[in-house]
């Protein structure tokens, strides 16, 4: 990955599905005028297969549970 680029993003504000593939739009906050609270702006959207989407999301939850397993994060229970 020579040309690497990287992107901030603050979160996904929406996931979906359309023409047989995984639409994630991702979010960057933006500062309210006048002390208001911040608006979630549009910033770039990544589109992938299932097959993707599914290896992504196992990759996902493995660092989750090594965040887990280190104390970075903790389990909701009530969210059950």
């Amino acid at each position: 990955m020579e040309n690497k680029k990287e992107i901030f993003a603050d979160g996904i504000g929406q996931i979906h599905f359309v023409g047989g593939m995984v639409r994630f739009d991702y979010v960057t906050l933006q500062p309210g005028k006048d002390g208001d609270a911040p608006t979630a702006e549009g910033n770039v959207r990544i589109v992938m297969p299932p097959q993707g989407f599914l290896g992504a999301f196992n990759s996902m939850q493995q660092l989750i549970d090594k965040l887990l397993e280190a104390g970075v994060l903790q389990k909701n229970e009530a969210a059950k």
